[in-house]
């Protein structure tokens, strides 16, 4: 993960909230894309499934830190 990207999700995962803002989702579905080699699309919000497995797994990139 790069510095960037890393700092970014830091950021994220600092916020308590239980909702995610319009540049949240931007950022977890820019970040999943790229690291999970996917096209870029936003998941439908009217389940949050999709969200919480995306979030778990930028999560365990981000734990290993950035380079």
């Amino acid at each position: 993960m790069t510095k960037l990207h890393w700092d970014k999700w830091q950021e994220f995962r600092s916020n308590d909230s239980n909702t995610m803002t319009a540049d949240e989702q931007e950022l977890m579905a820019r970040i999943h894309s790229i690291y999970f080699k996917h096209s870029y699309y936003i998941p439908c919000s009217c389940s949050p499934k999709t969200y919480n497995t995306w979030i778990d797994q930028i999560n365990v990139i981000h734990d290993r830190g950035h380079s």
